[in-house]
């Protein structure tokens, strides 16, 4: 997952999870499981390049180049409304709940 994909305006973008907001459904999962994955706990959260669950709060990861339209469509479709896409650059969310 080291390949970002460029988002609007060519910024590479990240995206994390708020567990806090997370239902459990793993739509994002079914969407792009390269990038989510369902804990024992029954909530999403986001892969590292190794696969292994970041489950800190607000964990980031690079969105990869093939799965941007996966991810944004995760974050459209999310019932918890809490899959945040934003740039890198300036921390601003482009896809999710807080996009402007």
């Amino acid at each position: 997952m080291t390949v970002q994909q460029e988002g609007r305006g060519g910024e590479a973008l990240e995206v994390w999870i708020d567990q806090d907001l997370c239902t459990g459904d793993g739509i994002c999962a079914q969407y792009a499981p390269e990038v989510f994955e369902l804990d024992i706990d029954g909530l999403a959260y986001v892969k590292g390049a190794d696969d292994e669950l970041l489950q800190a709060p607000g964990a980031t990861v690079p969105v990869p180049l093939p799965l941007l339209t996966d991810v944004v469509d995760s974050a459209k479709e999310c019932p918890g409304e809490c899959i945040h896409v934003r740039r890198v650059s300036d921390r601003v969310e482009v896809y999710g709940p807080d996009a402007e």
